[in-house]
């Protein structure tokens, strides 16, 4: 009996997907539910597997091709594996651990037996951090001084003869195209403008340094500086309202719940997963959850429903060194506050100067339905509930 092997039911907000590749060959036995081939769409990896024991009989569609809902991906002849040589144990082979598509092609592309690699993820799971790790364990150190930074993995070599211009030309990813339509389509449907102000984290830093290890050994998660960040934005929401609203054609839509989007980086490019309810999380909560993001991103396991909706976005260039940024809004929302790194410097405080943490703030907002003076107060006041952090606990 021949099964199709057909791509998965896309969001209707997904049109299509590419291959980005595949893990057996026609003519391979194949178990049922192992991962068949990769499928990248404008957000998430897709996994496609075996719906039954058999041979991949037929590909009709390569890496690289564009596929869509229902399509039919190739065929699966079932009861057809291949029976044990003779002379083999009846034993079950250990089996082999779960790898993101992230994970599988870095050691792939590295030659690396995965069973080698301790995982550091949940239930052991392996993390593209941990291959990375085994692989910098496994490169001796140069023998001269002069070192030089480590290459990435994954960052594709150039073969040019010497004495040419290199150049190389690569297809963008599904991820990558999408993130160029919507910032076309941010900067060409939205009037944006971006407010600026700073603000001091020295009473934050306090708090952090005074409760970070009692913090973190009651809810096993790192203090970070963006559970702040978030509360402080939820409560300026809460006050100024059309910051939390969206435009759908000549109507304003007012949003009665908190939906915040932190920007994380992962191995495809920037992705933006929702805190849903977040006036509902506490600063645990919030921690747990964007550290989940993370690992999730680096890993390619983010869900649809994880990366879609948002009703006010939080992106942190300070991560990469950025002192100062006019971040871009993500449709349909409104608005977009840029966090930046945090620098020592001198400020005047009671007549005097002193030394303190300070960071650059960016609110991008969209004009049609927010006022400069309603942006300008908005972003006043995440500066005063950062710098007065007693505020968050209040909510006054």
């Amino acid at each position: 009996m021949s099964i199709e092997l057909r791509v998965p039911e896309l969001p209707e907000s997904v049109a299509d997907a590419t291959i980005l590749s595949w893990h057996k060959k026609a003519g391979d036995p194949v178990s049922r539910d192992e991962t068949l081939l990769d499928l990248e769409t404008d957000k998430v990896v897709l996994e496609v597997p075996a719906p039954i024991d058999g041979i991949l009989k037929e590909i009709r569609f390569n890496a690289g091709d564009t596929v869509q809902t229902d399509d039919v991906l190739g065929i699966v002849e079932a009861g057809a594996t291949p029976s044990a040589r003779k002379g083999e144990t009846e034993s079950k082979a250990e089996p082999m651990p779960v790898l993101t598509p992230a994970v599988r092609r870095l050691v792939k592309e590295n030659g690396i037996d995965p069973g080698l690699i301790k995982g550091s993820g949940k239930n052991s799971r392996i993390l593209k951090a941990d291959v990375e790790a085994y692989i910098r364990e496994q490169t001796p150190p140069p023998a001269t001084e002069n070192k030089k930074p480590p290459m990435q993995p994954s960052t594709p070599l150039l073969s040019i003869p010497s004495g040419e211009r290199p150049e190389q030309r690569a297809p963008m990813t599904h991820l990558r195209k999408r993130v160029a339509e919507r910032l076309l389509q941010a900067q060409q449907s939205a009037a944006i403008l971006t407010t600026f102000n700073e603000v001091d984290l020295h009473e934050i830093k306090l708090l952090r340094s005074q409760y970070r290890e009692t913090f973190e050994s009651q809810h096993d998660v790192r203090l970070g500086y963006m559970s702040f960040f978030v509360k402080a934005s939820v409560e300026a929401l809460k006050r100024f309202p059309v910051v939390n609203a969206s435009v759908d054609e000549n109507d304003i839509i007012y949003h009665g719940y908190f939906d915040i989007g932190i920007a994380v980086s992962s191995p495809r490019g920037l992705v933006v997963p929702i805190l849903r309810d977040a006036d509902q999380l506490n600063f645990a909560e919030i921690e747990q959850q964007i550290r989940s993001f993370g690992e999730k991103a680096m890993e390619g396991t983010l869900s649809y429903e994880e990366l879609t909706g948002g009703t006010f976005s939080i992106t942190n260039g300070g991560v990469f060194g950025s002192m100062l940024s006019t971040p871009i809004i993500n449709p349909p929302q409104s608005a977009i506050l840029g966090m930046h790194a945090i620098q020592q410097r001198p400020v005047v405080e009671n007549g005097e100067i002193v030394i303190r943490p300070m960071m650059y703030l960016a609110l991008s907002y969209d004009h049609r339905i927010i006022d400069g003076k309603d942006a300008v107060q908005f972003l006043v006041n995440i500066k005063e509930n950062l710098e007065e952090p007693a505020r968050l606990m209040l909510q006054v």
